[in-house]
């Protein structure tokens, strides 16, 4: 019997070196564009590097310029902006979209790509599309909004829309996908919960109400984390749509970050602002954890 072990032991210990050999390559890309970028970028918040010459150490230096760095704080507060407009935006709306998809309906499986294919395009295409849209003149968005008696403004080019048009982009692209991961977590509420209501006579927005939104907050849960994260994030549209602006309306932490490093060449800086980014993330995660903990020991008693 020991034998048998020992020789299958030795039968599978090729396709072990062979399992190896295979994740290597994957394994030395992440190697250096992932953990060898993060671990330089923290070595580099203590200098004052230009991608030439040798850099100097500055200690603390960069992160006392952030607190007095105006435009700094404008991006951080754009960055809050967005986030509060973007993530109930999309909760909400793909948890109502997820309501919509979860029907057997005939041709479902075609509404549900339909949807869903908005989150697959590229940015790029999506921002371009949408800043034809939002022309003040002949955009086909300014249009529509025009028929209910409204007086569009200058989406990019107004500071109190700019972000607001932005968001609606994102939550376009975004609420397909979300509304994906929803759809998942309400074929797997057992129906007979459903049923056993409807016997008692509960309208469908009490079953909603009661036995949906309950069972289904590990899902939201979920969709909270990874919106907060992708919110806090935002480059492509502002990139592409306005620059950052109009002044700096629309200048996010990431895009703030882009333009240090790669456009005035302040390395140093961008990198303390990167760690300044990842502590905020970690942060807000860390807290949305916790709140889920305690609401679970909560309903656990």
């Amino acid at each position: 019997m020991t034998e048998r072990v020992r020789r299958a032991g030795g039968l599978r210990r090729p396709e072990l070196v062979w399992g190896y050999v295979f994740i290597l390559p994957s394994f030395i890309g992440v190697l250096c564009f992932t953990l060898f970028p993060i671990l330089a970028s923290f070595g580099l918040m203590f200098t004052d590097w230009t991608l030439v010459g040798q850099a100097s150490f500055v200690g603390l230096d960069n992160f006392t310029r952030m607190l007095r760095d105006d435009v700094f704080a404008t991006a951080l507060r754009n960055t809050v902006l967005y986030v509060l407009l973007f993530v109930p935006a999309v909760a909400v709306g793909g948890f109502l979209l997820a309501l919509l998809m979860d029907r057997k309906l005939r041709g479902i499986a075609l509404y549900r790509t339909i949807f869903f294919m908005p989150s697959v395009c590229m940015f790029v295409a999506v921002a371009m599309v949408w800043q034809f849209l939002y022309q003040p003149s002949t955009g086909v968005f300014t249009y529509y909004v025009s028929l209910f008696g409204i007086h569009p403004p200058d989406w990019l080019s107004d500071q109190r829309w700019a972000m607001v048009a932005i968001a609606i982009v994102g939550f376009w692209r975004n609420v397909g996908y979300f509304g994906l991961i929803y759809l998942a977590g309400l074929q797997s509420i057992p129906s007979e919960f459903h049923e056993a209501a409807a016997v008692d006579g509960a309208t469908a927005w009490a079953r909603v109400r009661h036995i949906t939104v309950p069972l289904i907050w590990p899902t939201t849960f979920f969709v909270l984390v990874i919106a907060f994260i992708e919110a806090f994030q935002l480059f492509g549209e502002p990139y592409v749509m306005t620059k950052g602006g109009p002044g700096y309306a629309t200048t996010t932490l990431v895009y703030l970050i882009y333009r240090n490093a790669f456009e005035g060449f302040k390395m140093g800086y961008a990198a303390a602002q990167s760690w300044v980014l990842f502590a905020i993330i970690f942060t807000v995660t860390f807290i949305q954890w916790r709140l889920n903990e305690r609401r679970s020991r909560g309903l656990g008693a």
